[in-house]
C-alpha cells in the first residue's frame, strides 16, 4: 500500500511540472520576426573628366659617352709623372700624364739628321747637274775639233803626207770624246729621276721627323677638354708601349643616357622622333632633378624593344657615367583619357560607375601611367560608353560587383 502511494505521488508531479510548461510556453510573449536590411558599403568616388594627357613610361638607363677618350701612349717610354686620379674633374690644358722626354729625343735627333743629309745630297745633285751641263757643251766642242782632225788626218793621208796610224788615233780620240760627250747626255737627261728621288726620300724624312716631334709633343698629355677622369691605367715608372692606353676621359657635357624601350612604345615613340615632336622625361635623385629629351635610337633592335639615348638638357654636374638611373618618359598626347588611382582598377580591365547608389561595372583600355601634380602615379584609361560627369569608385572592395549597395564618404 506504501509502495502505490509513492507511484501515485510521482505520476502527480510528473503531470504537474508538464502541465505547467505547457501552460507557459502557450502564454509566453511573442518576438517580432527579424528584419533584413542590405548591407551598405562606404566608398569614395572621382568624377570622370576626359581630356588630352601624356601618359608616362618608367624607363631604367644608363649614363654613358659617346666621346670617351682613350689617351695611348705615343711611343714606347717610361711614365715619368702621372698628376691625376680617378675621378678627378680637370681644366682643359691640364697636365695629366708625363713620359720620359729621354726616350723621345733620339729619334728626334735621328729624323732632323735624316732631313738635313737629304737636303744635301739634293744641293749636290743640283750643283752637279749645272756642272754637268757647262762641261757638256765643252766636251761638245771637243767632240767638233776631234771630227776635225780626223778630217785633216784623212785629207794628209791622200796626199800620203800622212800616216795611217795618225789617222787611226785621231778616230780613236773622237770616238772617246763622243762616247764621254754621251755619258754625260746621259746624266743630264738623269737629273731630273735622281733629284725626284730625292726629294721622294726628303719628304719621308721630314714626314719622320714631323711624327718623332709629334711623339715627343704627345709625351706630355694634356686634357683637350674640360671633363672628368674616368681611369688611369699607369703608374709612375710604368714601362708603356706604343698604343697602350693610360687614361680615360669623358667631357661631362657629352654625357647622354641610354635606356630600353619596350617593344609595345617603340612605334609611336619613334613616330614623335620622325616628326621633329619633343619626347621628353624627367630624373632625379636625392633631390636633383634633370630633363632628358629623346634624341636618337640605337642601330640594332631585339623582340623585347629597342634603345633609346637621351640628351641631357640640365646641369649634369652630379652624374657619373656608367651610373643606372630611373627615369619617367612623358608619351605623346592620347586624347579622350582619364586618370584613376590604382585601386580603382579590378582585373586589369574594368573600373565601377556609382549610378543610383549602386556600383555599375565597365569595361576600360589602359592607356599608361599618369603622374599627378602631387607627385602620385595614376593609371591613364579609356572606355566606352564612360562619359563626363560619371562617377568612379575608387575604393578597392573585395567583394566588387555590379549591383552592389555603396554610399559616399562625405
Amino acid at each position: 500500500m506504501k509502495t502505490n502511494s509513492k507511484i501515485l505521488l510521482s505520476v502527480v508531479l510528473l503531470v504537474g511540472g508538464l502541465s505547467t510548461f505547457l501552460y507557459l510556453k502557450v502564454t509566453r510573449p511573442q518576438q517580432p520576426p527579424a528584419k533584413v536590411e542590405e548591407r551598405v558599403w562606404r566608398v569614395a568616388i572621382r568624377p570622370v573628366i576626359p581630356r588630352s594627357l601624356a601618359p608616362v613610361l618608367t624607363l631604367y638607363g644608363q649614363v654613358e659617352t659617346p666621346d670617351l677618350l682613350k689617351a695611348a701612349a705615343p711611343a714606347d717610354a717610361v711614365v715619368q709623372t702621372v698628376r691625376v686620379k680617378e675621378g678627378d674633374e680637370v681644366q682643359r690644358g691640364q697636365l695629366l700624364i708625363r713620359l720620359d722626354p729621354r726616350d723621345f729625343r733620339p729619334r728626334v735627333d735621328q729624323a732632323r739628321a735624316d732631313v738635313a743629309e737629304l737636303e744635301a745630297r739634293i744641293a749636290s745633285e743640283r750643283l752637279r747637274y749645272q756642272s754637268d751641263l757647262a762641261s757638256l757643251e765643252k766636251e761638245r766642242e771637243i767632240v767638233r775639233l776631234s771630227r776635225a782632225s780626223v778630217v785633216r788626218a784623212q785629207r794628209l793621208k791622200k796626199e800620203n803626207l800622212g800616216s795611217s796610224s795618225a789617222l787611226d788615233e785621231a778616230r780613236e780620240a773622237a770616238a772617246r770624246q763622243a762616247l764621254q760627250v754621251t755619258a754625260r747626255e746621259f746624266s743630264v737627261q738623269e737629273h731630273e729621276a735622281r733629284l725626284s728621288q730625292l726629294e721622294a726620300g726628303l719628304l719621308r724624312a721630314r714626314a719622320r721627323l714631323e711624327a718623332a716631334q709629334l711623339d715627343q709633343q704627345r709625351s706630355e698629355l694634356r686634357a683637350p677638354f674640360d671633363g672628368i677622369v674616368a681611369g688611369v691605367d699607369v703608374a709612375m715608372g710604368d714601362r708603356v708601349k706604343r698604343g697602350q692606353v693610360m687614361l680615360r676621359l669623358y667631357a661631362r657635357k657629352a654625357l647622354e643616357v641610354r635606356a630600353r624601350i619596350p617593344a609595345p612604345y617603340q612605334e609611336e615613340l619613334q613616330r614623335a622622333v620622325a616628326r621633329d615632336e619633343p619626347v621628353k622625361a624627367v630624373m632625379g635623385l636625392d633631390g636633383n632633378r634633370i630633363e632628358l629629351r629623346l634624341n636618337r635610337f640605337s642601330g640594332e633592335a631585339d623582340p623585347s624593344g629597342i634603345e633609346g639615348l637621351f640628351d641631357i638638357q640640365g646641369d649634369p654636374a652630379w652624374l657619373r657615367m656608367g651610373e643606372m638611373m630611373e627615369f619617367r618618359l612623358q608619351r605623346p598626347l592620347h586624347d579622350h583619357v582619364f586618370p584613376i588611382p590604382y585601386q580603382a582598377l579590378y582585373g586589369g580591365n574594368r573600373i565601377y560607375l556609382l549610378e543610383d547608389g549602386r556600383m555599375q561595372a565597365r569595361t576600360i583600355e589602359a592607356v599608361g601611367s599618369f603622374m599627378t601634380p602631387g607627385g602620385e602615379e595614376w593609371l591613364l584609361v579609356r572606355g566606352e560608353g564612360i562619359r563626363k560627369g560619371d562617377q568612379v569608385v575608387v575604393t578597392h572592395l573585395p567583394n566588387a560587383m555590379t549591383g552592389l549597395r555603396v554610399e559616399v564618404v562625405p
